[in-house]
């Protein structure tokens, strides 16, 4: 097992990486705030890990709710269901919701956390690639509005996160590739050396190689903990951790949430931004290419969909939670391990990467 710890002062907290880690109970229960649990997950997770992870929290006055399953639901209705759950059950402001399931559980429970009596304690769990290396950590909570992504929520941390590799046994192949999408990026914003790595390692990863999805799970959440740590609400360098999601928002919303999976869009997104940035002369062609064939590689798509042209993409791009005063900022690449916020790009090159991509 390995251990990181999220530095926040008095809200730092541990992420905790391994196998068989929902058979030990002493890294999470001193966690919990009071002696009531709610453990939210969905309805395909819950089958498969909510007995195991209900036995962890045996000592505690708990119950659960379990949400449909997709990026469809990390709406205000879903939101809801958790409030019944915990108003029915007389939950108080000193209970603990745990989230048990990928990133739209983890979003939605955060949320949840962050809002029932102005607070309660709050775990998480993470069953896909994507909550383990990405939305678990970092205290990213909220849900979608139909003419946005993520526009709705708070920053609230977990007082813990526990990742067991294994349940990655039961992730599908699609799922894994789109939180590979995640990995990949920590690679581009941060560490070129990782970024090799991935390149000779992409089929261990692919093939649920133990060793390798541990290490490449312990480097990216060492990476975000250490963005996090530096900035918490993203008031400078948190942003890098945006690459790609600009334009991949934009896919996901003008596709309809759920259609294309959010690592899938990222992927897309940031091969877009790695071509903005060869445009502006930022970043070699040769890198933009080793970018491409190793998305490729993962199995993650690379080009924008049938639906989505220039304009689209304008028109969602305008309510990303990233423009500011009216202006559009990208998160693009200088080189493989160097990233950067820019407002400063070229409207006509961001018009060729869009008309390219579509």
């Amino acid at each position: 097992m390995k251990t990181i710890s999220v530095e926040l002062g008095e809200r730092s907290y541990p992420i905790h990486i391994g196998q068989d880690l929902l058979q030990r109970p002493e890294l999470i229960t001193g966690h919990v705030r009071g002696r009531q649990v709610m453990v939210v997950s969905n309805e395909t997770i819950a089958p498969l890990y909510l007995d195991s992870v209900q036995q962890l929290f045996s000592d505690f006055d708990q119950a659960s709710v379990i949400l449909p399953d997709g990026e469809q639901y990390k709406t205000l209705d879903t939101l809801n269901l958790i409030f019944d759950a915990l108003l029915e059950k007389r939950f108080n402001r000193n209970c603990t919701l745990v989230a048990l399931g990928g990133g739209v559980v983890g979003d939605i429970t955060g949320f949840a956390a962050a809002s029932y009596q102005r607070g309660v304690g709050f775990l998480q769990i993470p069953t896909t690639l994507l909550a383990q290396v990405d939305s678990s950590v970092g205290g990213k909570t909220g849900v979608n509005h139909p003419l946005g992504k993520n526009m709705i929520g708070a920053f609230y941390q977990p007082g813990c996160v526990l990742i067991d590799t294994n349940t990655l046994d039961t992730l599908d192949d699609r799922q894994l590739a789109a939180g590979l999408a995640e990995v990949i990026k920590y690679g581009l914003i941060r560490d070129a050396g990782f970024f090799d790595w991935l390149e000779a390692h992409i089929d261990a990863l692919k093939g649920r190689d133990k060793t390798a999805l541990g290490h490449a799970i312990e480097r990216s959440c060492t990476i975000k903990a250490e963005i996090v740590a530096a900035d918490e609400r993203e008031s400078g360098q948190r942003a890098l951790l945006n690459l790609g999601h600009t334009f991949g928002h934009a896919i996901e919303t003008g596709t309809g949430y759920g259609n294309w999976l959010h690592g899938e869009a990222v992927a897309t997104g940031m091969l877009m931004a790695a071509d903005l940035s060869a445009r502006h002369r930022w970043l070699s062609q040769t890198d933009v290419n080793r970018i491409e064939a190793l998305l490729q590689h993962a199995g993650l798509p690379t080009r924008a969909p049938d639906e989505m042209d220039e304009a689209r993409f304008m028109d969602l791009m305008a309510v990303d939670k990233k423009v500011i005063d009216g202006g559009l900022r990208l998160v693009l690449l200088n080189a493989i391990g160097e990233a950067l916020v820019s407002g400063d790009f070229n409207p006509a090159l961001l018009s060729e990467t869009l008309g390219a991509a579509t």
